[in-house]
C-alpha cells in the first residue's frame, strides 16, 4: 500500500479498514490481522497499526478477544457505510456541488447522469 504524506498512516490504515469492512471484503465476526502481521505486511510500526486498532475500536469496527485477536465487529458493515457517507458528504459533495455549479448543470441534470451511469455500471 502507498501512503499519502499529507495523511497520518494510522488514519488511511482506518480509511482502509472501512473500505473493507463496508463492501463485505472482511464479514462480521471474522478475525483479521494482527497488529504484528499488519505492521509487516504494510512496512509500517506495529504502533501505527495498534492506534489505527485502538481507533477502529472505540468507532466499533473492530474489536479484541483477549489472546485470540482482533475481529470485524457486529453490525461493523452498517457503521462502516455510514461513515464513508458521512465524509462522502462533508468532504466530496461539496466540490461536486461547485463544479456542477461553475459549469452550469442542474440537480435534474446531474440525476439524469447519475440513473445513466447507474444503468451502465449494471450491465
Amino acid at each position: 500500500m502507498e501512503f499519502d504524506q499529507s495523511q497520518p498512516i494510522w488514519m488511511q490504515i482506518c480509511e482502509l479498514f472501512c473500505n473493507r469492512i463496508a463492501a463485505a471484503e472482511w464479514p462480521e465476526q471474522e478475525r483479521i490481522p494482527s497488529v504484528r502481521e499488519l505492521g509487516a505486511a504494510l512496512g509500517v510500526n506495529p504502533n501505527t497499526v495498534m492506534r489505527a486498532y485502538e481507533r477502529l475500536t472505540d468507532e466499533e469496527l473492530i474489536f479484541n478477544r483477549r489472546g485470540i485477536g482482533y475481529f470485524v465487529a457486529p453490525e461493523a458493515q452498517a457503521r462502516a457505510a455510514a461513515t464513508l457517507r458521512r465524509r462522502f458528504e462533508r468532504e466530496q459533495l461539496p466540490r461536486i456541488f461547485r463544479s456542477m455549479r461553475r459549469v452550469g448543470l442542474t440537480a435534474d441534470e446531474f440525476v439524469t447522469l447519475y440513473r445513466k451511469f447507474m444503468e451502465d455500471e449494471n450491465q
